[in-house]
């Protein structure tokens, strides 16, 4: 009964739903079967992410030929070295990107002249300079060869963001698009959204990256929210004439799969939740999926922990207390009960309700008066669903929303203020809110962390909690404090913005590198936890810090 229930699975996980929509991945090296089987759980790599990332030394079907004969003359229970030796006349490293500068690359963008302070100036040299480290381009082969390899061809030159992260990733690139606007390199934003375009063309939505094992989920959806950093550095229009169907077809997307309806009094509201519907470990972490869903009885329920963990990793906080609801609660977080489909989250709600006003307005200049008015009409109601099921008077800011207890989740995450940096609301109504977010975010007490805001406020050990400081929340927390235009909340978000930079320069000078994430506090230290070491590069880390540079240490 467990393998007929496997079968289904493993079907539903990896059909196409209509013409251009692929919800998953069917290669049976990379994506599922029993050559991953054996080879994540054998533990060769001490990354489970490095045999998928590696490309096949001959055609798949060879490979799969080649197991078949291995498995044979093993009895189908080769020993680790055997496995080993598979690999290496089978598979290689991947190798699919060469080093890639952008044409419109420089040195010494303005900004450099419009900073007074030495010390943030050389950094800031440094910052624009490591561009070109994290620049890559798609060889030719892995076009020629793409069954051989689990990257998705795409056509642009691109900025990764460092480390074990190798591939054009889904929502890292929008705050390494705003710093890349900064550096005055409009080009190569354009050619990375257009990789985005590409792969909705291809599939009819963005994957957490640009691999073939990321296409059972997505992430944060920023591509529309990318463009309207393109439009408004470039004034573009004949791009966002031929282009807007694209950005159409992937928020339709949302609304087509990642909804649901709640219920509030006598009116209904629709919201979006993150949800994987497949129910396999995740490729690139296969074996860590598989011991944290040991812990169920049944094979049903490990699978629907393995979609549970999917859903979660979608939100892009993996992991965290944020969706972690066990009998323990958040202090003793077990990420075997994470369940990010469980979550309304105020973040993906207010990244949506962002795009479909930029997607109004999009529609406005080109004069489509019709798609104009349905997403005029989209924004609107989402404004209201937000402010209705999230918005806590009280406490004067927004919570993620328990979709299954049908109540507020009353605890600080820094995504509780991006409603402030989606900048959804017009003044006054803007302001009132910024001032009444600036005293919540006061009596968290969180300026006693001199090396910027935590991920949360309970230590769990997982690298999406205390004390472990990202770039993109810093960013939502500063510039949706500082855009709301009220005073108090501009005069938290310069305090908070200026520990940022300092943290980094510190960090910095220590190591002469960017790091993904830092310590809330100590600033400048290098804060591990997680599924993986910290991570050098860094791609949005150098996005979010020229954020702040440009936005509280620019000369006018």
């Amino acid at each position: 009964m467990d393998k007929l229930i496997l079968h289904i699975l493993i079907v539903l996980c990896y059909i196409q739903r209509g013409r251009t929509l692929t919800l998953g991945c069917n290669n049976s090296i990379f994506c599922t079967g029993p050559v991953l089987h054996l080879i994540q759980m054998s533990k060769i790599f001490a990354d489970s992410k490095t045999f998928v990332d590696m490309k096949m030394l001959h055609s798949p079907e060879e490979v799969l030929e080649n197991w078949d004969n291995f498995m044979e003359e093993n009895d189908q229970h080769p020993s680790k070295y055997n496995i080993k030796k598979f690999i290496t006349q089978n598979f290689n490293d991947g190798d699919e990107l060469d080093y890639w500068m952008g044409s419109d690359y420089t040195p010494t963008p303005r900004i450099l002249r419009k900073i007074e302070d030495l010390i943030v100036r050389n950094f800031t040299s440094s910052i624009v300079q490591i561009w070109n480290k994290l620049g890559r381009k798609v060889k030719p082969e892995v076009f020629e060869y793409s069954e051989r390899y689990s990257f998705i061809p795409i056509p642009n030159g691109f900025i990764i963001p460092g480390g074990r992260f190798t591939e054009l990733y889904y929502w890292d690139s929008y705050w390494i698009v705003r710093g890349l606007i900064i550096s005055e390199m409009i080009t190569t934003v354009r050619g990375m959204l257009e990789n985005f375009l590409c792969i909705i063309d291809k599939y009819g939505f963005v994957p957490n990256g640009s691999r073939i094992y990321y296409l059972s989920r997505s992430q944060p959806p920023v591509t529309t929210i990318i463009a309207g950093e393109y439009i408004e550095a470039s004034k573009d229009i004949l791009w966002l004439k031929k282009n807007i169907k694209y950005l159409d077809l992937e928020l339709r997307y949302w609304l087509d799969y990642k909804t649901v309806k709640i219920s509030k009094g006598l009116h209904t509201y629709t919201l979006a939740r993150y949800i994987s519907e497949c129910t396999l470990p995740r490729p690139e972490s296969y074996s860590e999926d598989i011991e944290s869903c040991e812990i169920f009885d049944t094979e049903m329920l490990k699978h629907k922990c393995y979609q549970d963990l999917k859903s979660t990793v979608e939100t892009g906080w993996d992991f965290s207390s944020r969706w972690i609801f066990d009998e323990q609660g958040g202090c003793n977080a077990n990420v075997s009960f994470s369940n990010g489909k469980r979550v309304i989250p105020v973040d993906l709600n207010s990244f949506l309700g962002r795009s479909f006003k930029l997607m109004y307005q999009f529609y406005s200049i080109i004069n489509d008066d019709i798609n104009a008015t349905f997403w005029k009409n989209k924004y609107q109601y989402w404004k209201k669903g937000i402010d209705e099921i999230m918005y806590n008077k009280k406490d004067g800011i927004w919570y993620d929303y328990d979709y299954f207890e049908a109540r507020q989740r009353r605890y600080f995450w820094p995504s509780n203020l991006t409603p402030l940096w989606a900048e959804i609301y017009d003044q006054p109504k803007f302001a009132a809110l910024g001032k009444a977010a600036a005293s919540y975010v006061k009596r968290q007490d969180l300026l006693q962390y001199k090396g910027g805001v935590p991920a949360s406020l309970f230590h769990t050990g997982e690298q999406w909690d205390f004390p472990h400081v990202w770039a993109p929340v810093q960013s939502i927390v500063i510039l949706g404090l500082y855009n709301s235009g009220n005073n108090d909340a501009k005069q938290l978000a310069y305090t908070f913005g200026k520990r940022y930079v300092e943290a980094c320069i510190k960090g910095f000078l220590v190591s002469g590198d960017m790091y993904e994430k830092y310590d809330c506090r100590e600033p400048g230290k290098v804060e591990g936890g997680g599924e993986y070491i910290a991570q050098i590069g860094f791609g949005w880390t150098n996005g979010a810090v020229l954020e702040m540079i440009n936005t509280f240490y620019k000369r006018n």
